[in-house]
């Protein structure tokens, strides 16, 4: 699929947010770009669509979930929220939508495998449920990778074991290896997705990863014996 905002049968509020975040975010190059925006938007929507949720503020939420993402401001969470509830002020959202979006962009993060980031409504579910099917999987591989290669983390270090960060504080402070990522928060998303409908995508998917991970464990063993 193209990527075109226009491509879908949205409110126009959402349209001219999506064609804001779209050009944005189009030449992104961590794995938080706009085709990542995009396919959470695309999940989220059919999450909800399953679960009930308001289609309106569950999109808007997913479009602007990674507006100012707390990893590209010096750990700042506050950032987020602000920036997304002055971009939809702009483009005439009502206060009530507002503060809606602006709630789910506070609470979306994983912060830490000690750390509870439970959402409020059921819009939030669905776009946090989204969020975290497009970090597991092949495209999960695939931008956990390119997000290590973006901030220079090693591939992977075996003298450097995973950590279960129990703070906040202490997992944005955390430069493990990539790695390292799957343990400390990719093969935990599973049993944290929120709906329904999130559990039973995240199956397959988390299947997929723990056989990419055992595959990648086995040829560095092979590379260290024949090395």
């Amino acid at each position: 699929m193209s990527g075109d905002p226009s491509q879908y049968t949205s409110t126009d509020l959402v349209q001219r947010v999506a064609s804001f975040i779209k050009a944005r975010f189009a030449a992104e190059s961590s794995g938080h770009d706009w085709h990542h925006i995009r396919r959470v938007w695309q999940l989220a929507r059919e999450i909800a669509r399953r679960e009930g949720a308001n289609q309106e503020v569950v999109e808007l939420g997913a479009l602007v979930h990674d507006i100012a993402d707390w990893k590209f401001h010096d750990g700042d969470d506050t950032v987020g929220p602000r920036e997304a509830g002055r971009l939809l002020a702009d483009e005439g959202a009502s206060p009530g939508v507002i503060e809606q979006v602006v709630a789910i962009v506070a609470s979306i993060s994983y912060k830490g495998a000690g750390v509870k980031t439970e959402m409020a409504s059921l819009e939030g579910k669905c776009v946090q449920d989204a969020d975290r099917l497009d970090a597991i999987g092949a495209i999960g591989i695939a931008r956990c990778f390119a997000y290590g290669g973006h901030t220079n983390r090693l591939m992977y270090d075996p003298d450097v074991p995973p950590v279960l960060h129990a703070t906040a504080a202490a997992y944005k402070a955390a430069k493990g290896s990539s790695l390292n990522h799957f343990y400390e928060k990719l093969f935990l998303l599973k049993e944290r997705m929120n709906t329904a409908t999130g559990k039973e995508l995240a199956e397959e998917r988390h299947r997929y990863m723990e056989e990419f991970v055992d595959r990648f464990l086995e040829e560095w063993g092979a590379g260290a014996k024949f090395g």
